[in-house]
């Protein structure tokens, strides 16, 4: 969401990280007409509108900013796109967490040593071969994953990949050779001059063991 912004050159505010951000963000759940309106962050709030859910923000703000395609069609693949990213950044949530939110990561170690392998192993090939395989379906159109421009699509990709490299730096570095269509849009996606400014600037929350992308090195033995 906040790659899409940036990109959009958009202003915005991120409330959790304003003095007394936590409180401040817990209460943008909600609205006057819907109590508890969003389960949790991320929320997008403009004007009346109160939008929870990453891919649910983005399909919003794409065609607002030039960064989604203009006919339905291709708006609804971009999302299908996005609830896919979404369904593997699930799971490598999951590695850390294997069993429940409710017990911290050191009740779960030996649950999420094996829940790790697997998703080295198998499910990160699996989803990034599927990636790899959509943007050759749409090779010739400038290296996208959606049409012939950049679309949020493709900036999600790059946090994905550079959250996987964070979390699973072996897997990533045996891997990655095989997606030369994936990683050629990432570097393209990073040397973009909004991002890039985005990305050496304390706006970028580095990746860490708070957030969903963590790196336990014992995940990895």
């Amino acid at each position: 969401m906040r790659l899409a912004l940036e990109q959009a050159g958009a202003a915005y505010m991120d409330v959790a990280r304003q003095k007394k951000g936590m409180p401040a963000m817990l209460a943008s759940l909600d609205t006057e007409q819907f109590p508890q309106a969003a389960f949790a962050p991320p929320v997008l709030r403009h004007g009346e509108l109160l939008i929870g859910q990453t891919a649910n923000i983005l399909l919003y703000l794409g065609p607002r900013h030039g960064l989604a395609p203009r006919a339905l069609a291709g708006r609804l693949w971009a999302n299908q796109l996005q609830l896919t990213i979404a369904d593997i950044v699930n799971e490598a949530h999951d590695t850390h967490h294997p069993i429940s939110t409710n017990l911290y990561y050191e009740d779960q170690k030996k649950e999420a040593k094996a829940r790790a392998r697997d998703f080295a192993a198998a499910r990160i090939p699996k989803y990034l071969g599927y990636f790899e395989g959509i943007l050759s379906q749409n090779g010739g159109r400038g290296g996208f994953a959606v049409g012939s421009r950049l679309s949020y699509v493709d900036l999600s990709l790059f946090q994905l990949v550079e959250g996987l490299r964070y979390a699973f730096p072996k897997a990533m570095a045996r891997l990655e050779a095989d997606y030369p269509r994936l990683l050629a849009l990432c570097e393209h996606v990073a040397a973009l001059p909004n991002i890039a400014r985005y990305l050496s600037s304390k706006r970028r929350i580095p990746f860490n063991e708070d957030g969903i992308f963590r790196r336990y090195p014992e995940l990895e033995k």
